[in-house]
């Protein structure tokens, strides 16, 4: 019996993470029908796209700005043990592009967004103002998740360019202060190796992170625990597991995007 110990707490650990994995697709599929029909709540969505886009531009345009100066000069500390100092427009336009903007654009707008909508959320249930809106008739998903979900959709492809800009600018700033690029020659090798799919391709995982971050905020938002500590667990849970549904999105995304 003591040698099956072990095998039986893997064995409840693996059917717990399962059932945690249907009860999020489950709300998952519940959300989706909830956004494509009626009744919507456009000044609630108007409210989100202003909380979610407009508020997390600072955040993300100082991480882009920094990101794309420490990778330009990252590319050309290794590039210039091969000769190869040329390459940091082209890379740090492509890397911003493909991976970084993206990823840390949804990393920090869940590290801001998705704890924000699972404290709001928790708060919400634990005040007992969803038992309200159900007296009141207005279902709580369609009130509280579509409109979120459809902000954070729409919002982080915009925030994920307008990051891209800002980060190929800060590749710019350094590389024609600090490492003694021609501004010209630095723009145009940058306009020459990025192409389309390079820029499409992070709008699109984009507005994935986007759907991420707003689904695990308002799911364990609405399955918070009682009182204080079950408002702060849902708001750790929901930073940790929207990170990690990014990073995992992200290398699928990548693996479909650019594997022949």
């Amino acid at each position: 019996m003591i040698l099956l110990a072990p095998i039986a707490a893997l064995g409840r650990s693996t059917l717990a993470l399962m059932a945690s994995i249907g009860r999020v697709a489950i709300y998952c599929a519940h959300t989706l029908r909830h956004i494509f029909t009626p009744p919507w709540y456009p000044k609630e969505f108007l409210t989100q796209l202003l909380q979610i886009g407009w508020l997390s531009l600072p955040v993300v345009g100082l991480t882009a700005l920094f990101t794309g100066g420490a990778l330009a000069l990252q590319i050309y500390a290794g590039g210039s043990r091969f000769s190869a100092e040329a390459v940091v427009p082209s890379i740090v336009a492509i890397g911003m592009a493909r991976e970084l903007g993206p990823v840390l654009g949804g990393l920090m707008v869940a590290g801001r967004v998705a704890a924000a909508i699972a404290a709001e959320t928790g708060t919400m249930k634990v005040t007992e103002q969803i038992d309200a809106l159900v007296t009141l008739s207005t279902h709580p998903m369609k009130y509280l998740t579509a409109p979120r979900v459809v902000a954070a959709t729409l919002c982080l492809p915009v925030l994920v360019a307008v990051g891209d800009s800002i980060g190929i600018m800060g590749g710019y700033l350094v590389g024609t202060t600090r490492l003694g690029f021609n501004p010209s020659n630095y723009l145009h090798n940058t306009v020459d190796f990025l192409e389309f799919w390079d820029v499409a391709s992070g709008l699109v995982k984009g507005a994935v992170f986007g759907f991420i971050v707003a689904l695990m905020g308002c799911y364990h938002g609405m399955n918070s625990g009682r009182g204080a500590q079950g408002v702060g667990r849902a708001t750790t849970n929901a930073v940790v597991s929207a990170s990690i549904l990014i990073l995992a999105a992200n290398y699928l995304l990548t693996e479909l995007f650019f594997t022949a």
